[in-house]
């Protein structure tokens, strides 16, 4: 959810629009903080998908959905014909103990809730249709692993419920955790905290303190950017692949409250992002602040 939910995305959707070429301020500052690998939220299709497919050309970095597509369904997820690739393997240099170093590969797979369908069928019917979560992620993790990804991790635009698994969940994250051959997932949607809140400590098969779904690290990190996810994995090389031996999950929060309710911030701005969108920024103000009518 990085496109609508406050004025500069309003501006840009309303306003100044975006024409191929141009380059979002969201974008820009994702570009300037080094982004791996993306997937997309429900509400980047609110604008329609001229409008998400023109930001996104700006992005330094890939974006990633297996479940939506541009037509019917196929019989295998494998034959559906998708928007962006269902997932990309990315080859890093990692360094041990002793300093010697290795390759690694990370495979990164995206996943949207199906019911944008519901949600922005103005923008959709017709154009697009999504596929159920867990079918698109069974599909596609052996795939992955057969091209030699050693580790797997689910962006999931998804949130966490224990309720059982049924087809064309809209929170789907926990029983994607338990699909074979994900290693950590990155959870979203509800807005909400994970681990470290109470948010979802009556949740079975997730543990809100030691940050697990079905015994896999993940995590949720807040909304409009109030907590960063880190999911840190102690690897070992096993023969000529990884394994994961440890991990730590947390949501890291930017700020906290004094006694007196007042926000105080724990990091300080990156000057490089607040430089990147300024002009952006300040087009913003003056288009929030422009007169819509006058009374007496």
């Amino acid at each position: 959810d990085f496109l609508q939910g406050n004025p500069m995305g309003d501006y840009m959707a309303y306003q100044k629009g975006m024409k191929a070429g141009d380059v979002h301020p969201v974008v820009k500052a994702m570009n300037v903080l080094g982004y791996d690998c993306g997937t997309l939220g429900n509400h980047e299709f609110n604008y329609g998908l001229d409008f998400m497919f023109n930001t996104l050309g700006g992005a330094k970095f890939p974006f990633v959905c297996a479940n939506l597509t541009k037509g019917k369904l196929a019989a295998d997820p494998k034959d559906d014909e998708l928007f962006f690739k269902p997932y990309v393997i990315l080859e890093r240099m990692i360094r041990d103990g002793s300093g010697q170093e290795s390759p690694i590969k990370v495979g990164f797979i995206g996943f949207v809730p199906p019911q944008i369908m519901l949600w922005d069928a103005k923008n959709l019917e017709g154009k697009a249709l999504t596929r159920d979560i867990l079918q698109a992620a069974r599909a596609f993790v052996p795939q992955m692993k057969e091209e030699g990804a050693d580790i797997v991790v689910a962006l999931s635009h998804s949130g966490i419920d224990g309720q059982g698994e049924k087809e064309g969940m809209e929170n789907a994250s926990l029983y994607l955790a338990g699909v074979n051959g994900i290693d950590a997932v990155f959870t979203g949607h509800q807005h909400l905290v994970f681990p470290g809140s109470k948010d979802f400590e009556d949740v079975p098969g997730a543990d809100a303190v030691k940050g697990t779904l079905l015994g896999k690290p993940a995590v949720m990190a807040g909304f409009w950017g109030s907590h960063m996810g880190l999911i840190d994995l102690l690897l070992e090389k096993d023969g000529n692949s990884w394994k994961i031996v440890d991990f730590t999950s947390e949501a890291r929060p930017i700020y906290h409250r004094d006694d007196n309710r007042k926000v105080v911030a724990d990091v300080d701005d990156k000057p490089e992002v607040v430089t990147a969108i300024a002009e952006d920024h300040q087009a913003t103000l003056a288009y929030v602040r422009t007169p819509v009518g006058k009374t007496s």
